[in-house]
């Protein structure tokens, strides 16, 4: 599922047709894999989480700044329209993502691979042969409440989206929240892995938290949803007292 949100700094519509230079730049992807497999799909609310975690793993990854072999071509990909895309593995196709260079987030239910940014038409061939389809997931027993102690990525109530496309949103909401914060609050949130709730909001909630300066999410509109709003960040600030022990939730 592709999207493509607000990016830091620019002042032009994104939902215009007319180009800007963010279209004249070359234009890459992020890549995101989740593992579902037949007899055991993850938790659809776990996937949506770990999906955001993985975008944030990668955006603090040491591959992905200063002088990293990633840092470039993230640099790239963040030059031009932010795009997120999650495909789907089960088995060998799993194991054949694995291969290839990423980090690979673990939630309690759910695996998401993130890889570095690909030209649009440059995929690799065992991730272009992955399904976007196919992404509907369930939760077995209804969320509990949200963390109040830290970030929130609340769901615009009124969209039905899959848990692909919505996987790709939660993780525009984590970089947005992501850019919002100061160097010494990031490396706080990474030290206490990256904690953050996905969930959906009330209508009420929905209007309170999109009429205010908090970090929202516009998707272009490209696929599933009309151009419009996502994903409200709520919280973001509280990432920088997080407790840090150092101990990161499992990659690799």
């Amino acid at each position: 599922m592709t999207s493509d949100p607000t990016v830091p700094g620019d002042d032009v519509d994104p939902f215009r047709n007319e180009p800007t230079a963010r279209d004249e730049a070359p234009q890459f992807v992020l890549p995101l894999v989740v593992r579902i497999e037949r007899d055991a799909p993850p938790a659809r609310t776990d996937a949506l989480e770990t999906a955001a975690r993985a975008v944030l793993t990668i955006l603090s990854d040491e591959r992905a700044v200063g002088d990293g072999e990633w840092a470039q071509v993230m640099r790239d990909w963040q030059d031009a329209r932010i795009r997120k895309v999650v495909r789907r593995a089960r088995g060998a196709e799993w194991r054949r993502a694995e291969a290839l260079p990423g980090i690979t987030v673990t939630g309690k239910s759910a695996e998401v691979r993130v890889f570095p940014p690909v030209p649009l038409d440059g995929w690799p061939k065992d991730l272009a042969r992955l399904q976007v389809s196919g992404t509907d997931l369930d939760d077995p027993e209804p969320p509990a409440d949200a963390d109040p102690t830290a970030p929130v990525l609340w769901l615009n109530p009124d969209l039905d989206m899959s848990a692909g496309k919505t996987m790709a949103q939660t993780g525009h909401g984590a970089q947005l929240a992501w850019w919002e914060l100061s160097d010494a609050d990031r490396t706080a949130w990474r030290r206490a892995g990256f904690p953050l709730s996905v969930r959906t909001a009330a209508p009420a909630q929905w209007a309170e938290l999109t009429s205010t300066e908090r970090p929202l999410v516009r998707d272009a509109g490209f696929t599933e949803i009309a151009p419009g709003l996502t994903v409200a960040v709520e919280g973001y600030d509280r990432a920088g007292d997080l407790p840090g022990d150092g101990v990161r939730r499992p990659v690799g």
